[in-house]
């Protein structure tokens, strides 16, 4: 395991959480919440790992929500993104800059076939509150169909359409958005097709894998059935792939492996690797009709989108794609050897390094409490997880696809010196 010389004494480290807490208390609202009771205060990262303000380092595995995908403080974006702040810092999509439309052409060639149009946006909701939008406008339609399970933003249109209790935090949200069963009931599918057929809607919008519902691929053949019925129905398909997309189940974007090319395709997070950039990208056939003004204020940062530049040009370079489904399939091997000494551990499922471990109940602790003692435990022993599901009993393991095969080893080592440790 890397080294990194920080030094702090345990009290200014005790000084240090002590007032972030207190200042978190007395300036955000309490909607924003944190992991661990015990949280480390992160000052700096480097490659696969952070550092706190004692110089612990943690192994990092969930890579801010998979937004790390090239690690913290990778070479070439901060070359990059540093050249970019010396000559041109802001404008806004309403004047031309070279970055923007480079880009726009990227993504264009990087894109299921025929998606060639983008909007840029700072954030993956707004991505997807610009698909629905040019949904309705494409068909003339109000109503929207989600998946119970799927998240997909927290503005008005992308919270009605996240399907996801805890985050499900507006008592108002809209009407027109309309709940289906996900993807782990068995008759999801037949009551979508169900649905499509008997009530107009402008789009569906899903998830190709869902995150953090716990990491729920859809069962074999879905997609394909749920495109069909759209294209007879009139509606739209919007791929949100905020999470699963740039390479992180093993292709690029996660619908590649369904058989289906989306009406729109929605990108953030891993875009940038870490700089606020999105994208809402669709077919030429639904751009045409949506001419009225539309602009964005930070969308297409000159900064973000140098920092999307060189990501994308160091994903193709490192072939990150054979990466995440080779290290995904070796990760998902070890946690299976693990699962079979733990009855605690209840199933494995997932795509390249977007893998996700389902905890039941132990013999003293209920699964969501189990969750939270591993979690604060791997912290504690320098791994961070993230947790997903709708019980929040999901261990979630998505760490920068530059991880290596001996820090997999790490954590898998740690994991399972952990549970023996517990009554599970």
């Amino acid at each position: 395991m890397k080294v990194f010389n920080i030094t702090v004494s345990r009290s200014q480290k005790r000084t240090g959480v002590a007032k972030v807490l207190q200042q978190k208390k007395e300036y955000l609202v309490p909607s924003v919440y944190h992991f661990y009771q015990d949280p480390p205060l992160i000052v700096r990262g480097e490659g696969c790992y952070l550092i706190d303000a004692d110089g612990q380092q943690y192994l990092d595995c969930y890579s801010g929500v998979g937004a790390m995908s090239l690690g913290h403080s990778h070479p070439d974006i901060l070359a990059a993104v540093h050249k970019q702040v010396d000559m041109l810092q802001h404008t806004t999509t309403i004047y031309l800059t070279e970055t923007m439309f480079e880009l726009a052409e990227l993504l264009a060639e990087l894109a299921p076939v025929n998606l060639c149009k983008t909007f840029f946006c700072a954030s993956g909701t707004e991505a997807n509150e610009s698909a629905m939008l040019m949904a309705a406008v494409a068909t003339g339609r109000e109503n929207f169909l989600s998946l119970n399970g799927g998240l997909h933003g927290r503005t008005k249109s992308a919270m009605s359409v996240t399907q996801i209790p805890m985050w499900r935090t507006d008592p108002y949200l809209l009407e027109s958005c309309h709940i289906a069963p996900g993807y782990r009931d068995e008759n999801s599918l037949e009551t979508i097709l169900q649905i499509l057929q008997t009530e107009e809607y402008a789009a569906v919008i899903i998830e190709p894998i869902q995150g953090n519902g716990g990491i729920i691929p859809p069962p074999e053949g879905f997609m394909q059935a749920l495109k069909t019925e759209c294209q007879q129905t009139g509606t739209l398909l919007i791929a949100d792939e905020i999470q699963t997309g740039i390479n992180r189940t093993g292709t690029f974007y996660a619908i590649e492996q369904e058989g289906v090319v989306p009406d729109f395709l929605t990108t953030a997070k891993a875009l940038g690797n870490g700089f606020p950039i999105a994208a809402c990208i669709t077919n030429n056939e639904i751009a045409k009709v949506n001419k009225r003004p539309a602009a964005s204020t930070y969308g297409a940062n000159p900064i973000a989108c140098q920092a999307a530049l060189a990501a994308l040009e160091c994903h193709q370079t490192l072939q990150l794609e054979k990466q995440s489904e080779q290290l995904g399939g070796y990760l998902t091997k070890k946690l299976q050897q693990i699962a079979e000494k733990y009855s605690c551990i209840h199933e494995i499922r997932g795509r390249g390094l977007m893998i996700g471990v389902e905890l039941q109940s132990g013999r003293e602790l209920a699964a969501a409490e189990l969750t939270d003692s591993i979690l604060e435990e791997m912290k504690n022993n320098g791994f961070l997880l993230g947790k997903t599901g709708l019980e929040r009993n999901v261990l979630t393991f998505m760490p920068p696809l530059i991880i290596t095969e001996s820090q997999l080893d790490e954590v898998c080592q740690a994991l399972e010196e952990r549970l023996a440790t517990m009554s599970v």
